[in-house]
C-alpha cells in the first residue's frame, strides 16, 4: 500500500515530541538549503526512489541536509536528527510491511537492486568465469563460473541485466538468447562430472522473443534445460533475486530448493504482458499482478517455493551487504543439507518435488 505525504507527516507527528522536533528540523533544513555536500554520518540513500518511497526519501533528505548544516554550523542538532531517524525507521517499515503485489514489481526492479554481479564481488570468492556454448556465441546476460561460497566449491550460473546502458545493452536487458541456456546447461553437466553443486540466481524479465532468438532454438533450448536440469546428478539451488519471468526465469530454474528474496517476484507471465493479452494494454498491470500471486508470501503459501530469503529494512537496495549476506547464509546451510543426501535419493525428492507443483496453489484456493 503506497503511503501518501500527509500520511508520512501524520506518522511523525504521532512519534512522540516528534512534531515540534519535524517542525524544528524543517525550518533549519530550508536555513541550509543550498548545502550541496554529504558527510559520513549521513544515513545511505538511493540514487532514485520509487513512487511509493517519495514520504521516505523526502524524510531521509531532511535528515542529510540537517546533517550537513549541523557540520557546518558547528551546532548540535544531534536530537533533532536522532528522532527524525527514528521516525525514518517507523516509515520504512510500515511501508514495506503493506507493500501491494505492484509495488512488490517495482521493488523488485529498482535500479540500485544487486545483480548477480554484485553478489559474485560481494559472496563469491575465487570466483573464475567460463564463457560460451561451444555451438554459437557468448551470451553475457547469462554468467557462469566456478567459485566458493564459504569452504563449498560451486558452479554458479545467474543471469545479468546490466547496471549502467553499455551494460545493458550488451546483456540485453537480462532478456538471454538460445545460446545463453545452452552455455548454462553446459557449465552445468561440467559440474555435475566433477561433483560440483550447481546454484543458480534468476533475474530476468523473460527470455528473448527476437528472431535471432527464434531462429536458434530459443524454445527448444529452455525445453532441453528443464528436462536435464531434472536429473542432473549434482545439488541444484534456484533463488529469485530479483525478476522471475516466464520461460526465462524456468530455463535455469529447476533444482532441489527454490527459493525467493523477499521483495522478488516469480511468474509464468509479467504484470505488463498480461494486462496487454487480458486489458489490451499496460495500464492495468497492477490488477494483474494482484491476480497473478506473484509474490514470495503468495508462492510460499502455495507451496510453489521452498523458502523466503529476508532482506534488509526498506528492500536490497538499501543495504547490499546485508542482503549479500543473508543470500550467503542461506546457500551455505542448504548446500550443506543437500550435500549430505545420496544421490540417488537426491534425484528422487527432486522429481517428487516437480510433481506437486500446483497442488498446494489448488488447496490455497
Amino acid at each position: 500500500m503506497a503511503v501518501t505525504d500527509s500520511e508520512s507527516t501524520t506518522m511523525a507527528k504521532q512519534s512522540g515530541k516528534s512534531g515540534k522536533t519535524v517542525a524544528r528540523a524543517e525550518t533549519k533544513v530550508s536555513e541550509g538549503a543550498e548545502a550541496s555536500a554529504t558527510t559520513a554520518s549521513s544515513p545511505p540513500t538511493p540514487s532514485l526512489g520509487l513512487p511509493f518511497e517519495q514520504p521516505i526519501t523526502k524524510l531521509e533528505r531532511q535528515i542529510q541536509e540537517l546533517v550537513v548544516l549541523q557540520e557546518q554550523k558547528g551546532v548540535d542538532y544531534s536530537h533533532e536528527i536522532a528522532q527524525l531517524r527514528e521516525n525514518l525507521l517507523s516509515l520504512i517499515r510500515k511501508t514495506y510491511d503493506n507493500l501491494s503485489a505492484w509495488e512488490t514489481v517495482q521493488v523488485a526492479r529498482h535500479p540500485n537492486r544487486p545483480q548477480t554481479r554484485d553478489y559474485i564481488d560481494m559472496i563469491i570468492k575465487d570466483f573464475e568465469e567460463l564463457h560460451g556454448d561451444r555451438r554459437f556465441g557468448d551470451d553475457k546476460a547469462i554468467i557462469t563460473g566456478t567459485g566458493r561460497i564459504g569452504s563449498q566449491k560451486i558452479m554458479l550460473i545467474g543471469q545479468q541485466k546490466g547496471r549502467d546502458t553499455k551494460e545493458k545493452i550488451a546483456c540485453n536487458f537480462g532478456c538471454a538468447h538460445p545460446e545463453g541456456y545452452r552455455k548454462a546447461l553446459l557449465k552445468m553437466q561440467f559440474a555435475a562430472k566433477f561433483g560440483l553443486p550447481v546454484v543458480c540466481l534468476i533475474d530476468t524479465p523473460g527470455a528473448y522473443p527476437g528472431l535471432g532468438s527464434e531462429e536458434r532454438g530459443v524454445a527448444e533450448a529452455i525445453a532441453v534445460n528443464l528436462r536435464e536440469m531434472s536429473v542432473l546428478p549434482t545439488p541444484i539451488i534456484c533463488i529469485v533475486i530479483g525478476e522471475g519471468a516466464s520461460g526465462g526465469a524456468l530455463g535455469i530454474g529447476v533444482g532441489d530448493r527454490l527459493a525467493m528474496m523477499q521483495y522478488a517476484w516469480y511468474s509464468v507471465i509479467s504484470p505488463e504482458g498480461c494486462s496487454g493479452i487480458l486489458w489490451k494494454g499496460s495500464a492495468n498491470a497492477p490488477e494483474a499482478a494482484e491476480a497473478l500471486k506473484l509474490t514470495s508470501q503468495h508462492l510460499r503459501q502455495s507451496g510453489i517455493i521452498d523458502d523466503v530469503i529476508r532482506e534488509p529494512l526498506g528492500g536490497a537496495h538499501r543495504n547490499r551487504r546485508a542482503a549479500a549476506d543473508a543470500l550467503e547464509r542461506y546457500i551455505d546451510r542448504t548446500l550443506r543439507e543437500l550435500k549430505s543426501v545420496p544421490t540417488s535419493q537426491l534425484l528422487d525428492q527432486r522429481y517428487n518435488k516437480i510433481r506437486q507443483y500446483g497442488v498446494g496453489a489448488l488447496a490455497v484456493s
